[in-house]
Order: C-alpha cells, then structure tokens, then sequence
C-alpha cells in the first residue's frame, strides 16, 4: 500500500510549533522569558503563542506568566535599546540584511515618528503586531530618553500580555483549538494587521 505523501508544513508553523512544545516541559516559564526577551531584539516569533500555551496548561498562573513575558520583554527592549545606541553603525547592515521588519525605509520613518512623539510610537508598537524590535533598537540609534522606552514599553506589553492572560482565563482550551485549526489564516491575519498598524502609525501618529 502506497505511503501517503508528506503534507507540507511551512516554516513559520515548524517554528511555532517548536516553540509551544516547550509548554510541555518544566522549561516553559524560562523559555517564555527567553522568547519575550529575545523577540525585542531580534526573534521574529512572538511570545504569545506560548503565553497562550502556558497559560491553557495552567490557568491559575496565567497572570504570573503575564508578568514574566511583560519584565522580559521590557529587559529585552533594553538591551536592544543599548544595542541601538552602542553597536548600530557595526551591525546595521546584518538586521537590513536578515531580520525581518528591518528595512531602511522603514527605520527612516520611525525616526520621524520619533521626533514626533516617541512615547506614543514605542506604546503602538509595544502593544500591537507592529516589529516591537525595529523601535527598541530604534530608540538606542536616535538617543530617545531609556525612561521613555521603559515606561511605554511596560504600558505597552503590559496590556498585550495581561489581556491575552484574561482572554485565555475566559475561554479556555478552545481557543489553541481554534488556533491549531486555522493557523495558516492566523498567519495571514497576523501580517494584514502588520501591515495596518504601519499604516495607522503612518496616518495617525
């Protein structure tokens, strides 16, 4: 009897998948704080999913794994942000080169919006799908105050995270059904709202 042919499975699901296995293991609060730290410089996988994950396998601690993914994720926005102000004129050419939402155009229109109101532009991208990566290291290269980062960056992720913990507390364990199930249109709806956020930071900040 002939093998069925292998269904082919993208990266980025690979990737996601990769990274929700770690739930199972007794890992999954440090990789969560890995991932949240790594993902505000340069990881282009964010850590919801396995927040998400995390906090289907263990409601009651679904605000604690809330925080963990908020403090690191601000100590990530950090270190991008002494990467920007240190290390960028050494490295710049790689991130325009391999990371994704680094783009010339792109970090010349945030510095625009950085002169404009920095405090707002961090917030955006702090909270929504906007690459929370391109402003961290942003606001290091164009030497905006680290309180201004820290503060929207805390305000930003901290309602992400803490938002995605109550809806889970609400919903339970459909919602990784529903997201097991239509994850490739997820997908696209994730860069659709990308997309958007920079249309909206373009038209309203």
């Amino acid at each position: 009897m002939p093998s069925r042919p292998r269904r082919w499975v993208s990266p980025l699901r690979r990737l996601y998948d990769w990274v929700l296995s770690w739930a199972e293991t007794r890992w999954g609060p440090a990789a969560l704080a890995a991932l949240a730290f790594s993902e505000s410089v340069i990881f282009p996988i964010p850590p919801d999913p396995l927040l998400m994950a995390l906090a289907l396998g263990k409601p009651k601690h679904s605000y604690r794994f809330a925080l963990i993914a908020t403090a690191s994720s601000v100590a990530g926005g950090v270190c991008g942000y002494a990467l920007g102000y240190w290390l960028w004129h050494s490295v710049s050419h790689w991130f325009f080169a391999y990371v994704p939402g680094f783009t010339p155009e792109n970090f010349a229109y945030v510095q625009v919006k950085y002169e404009e109101n920095a405090f707002l532009a961090i917030f955006a991208a702090a909270f929504t799908p906007i690459p929370y990566k391109v402003f961290t290291i942003a606001s290091g290269v164009f030497e905006t105050g680290l309180g201004v980062l820290v503060l929207a960056s805390v305000l930003g992720r901290g309602l992400r995270f803490f938002a995605v913990a109550a809806l889970l507390n609400r919903l339970g364990p459909k919602a990784k059904e529903f997201i097991d199930r239509y994850f490739n249109w997820l997908t696209l709806l994730f860069f659709l709202l990308l997309a958007l956020g920079f249309l909206l930071i373009r038209k309203f900040l």
